[in-house]
């Protein structure tokens, strides 16, 4: 499903070249949950990124479903997003000025849905996410924990195939953040895969396997078993 061939990614920091990303190769088959752990500034948002689309790697290819992803023009590799990943960010990047319905039908707009459809489905999602009742709520009006379940329904309107989720449970309590979890052990048991960069070794254990990453490496052997 997802396959990353000997990928850098390099930039220029203070007249000095970092690299977020030093020759990455690995696999992440259908229906996998991955977590990718390691020290703050070891390149983990930065495949994120690059996995998803988001940001062209210096060198090395990326696929999704046997798709290159950079081996495509940027329309081809929006639609490629937009039918097949869902993004979730410790920020949530909701729309402010619009009610958590609304937000959920944010990429069915995109994606040339049925007015009417977009709102039945956007509810449905809600409902799903446990916020059946804040529909018409502005982020503003809803609690944290809250704001990260419409961006979880947001992320879910266009049934993505794969979830790359960067820090999800970074900014929620204990409580919420198990919720979280659950709702992407629950995605994952429907099928869909999963990469979920964390510091939290706790969140880390709800994969099935964890990547380490260190100075944009893999660390040999750092890949491990966690829950089967």
């Amino acid at each position: 499903m997802l396959r990353m061939q000997s990928v850098s990614k390099s930039y220029s920091h203070r007249g000095r070249t970092v690299n977020a990303m030093d020759n990455v190769t690995l696999e992440i088959p259908a229906g996998d949950f991955v977590a990718v752990v390691g020290p703050s500034g070891s390149g983990k948002s930065t495949l994120l990124l690059v996995l998803g689309g988001m940001l062209s790697p210096s060198a090395g290819e990326v696929f999704v479903g046997g798709q290159s992803v950079y081996g495509i023009d940027p329309k081809e590799r929006a639609s490629l997003r937009q039918k097949k990943i869902g993004f979730v960010f410790q920020t949530f990047n909701l729309v402010p000025y619009l009610s958590a319905l609304e937000n959920v039908q944010v990429p069915l707009l995109i994606g040339r849905v049925d007015e009417a459809e977009q709102k039945t489905r956007a509810a449905a999602l809600l409902e799903r996410v446990g916020l059946g009742d804040r529909l018409d709520h502005k982020p503003s009006e809803l609690s944290v924990g809250q704001q990260q379940r419409v961006a979880l329904a947001r992320m879910l309107a266009n049934g993505p195939a794969v979830i790359l989720a960067d820090e999800p449970t970074g900014n929620l309590d204990p409580e919420t953040s198990q919720e979280i979890l659950s709702f992407l052990e629950e995605a994952n048991r429907e099928g869909r895969t999963i990469v979920m960069v964390t510091h939290d070794m706790r969140a880390a254990g709800k994969a099935r396997r964890t990547l380490r990453l260190v100075d944009g490496k893999i660390v040999p052997n750092g890949e491990s078993q966690t829950n089967g």
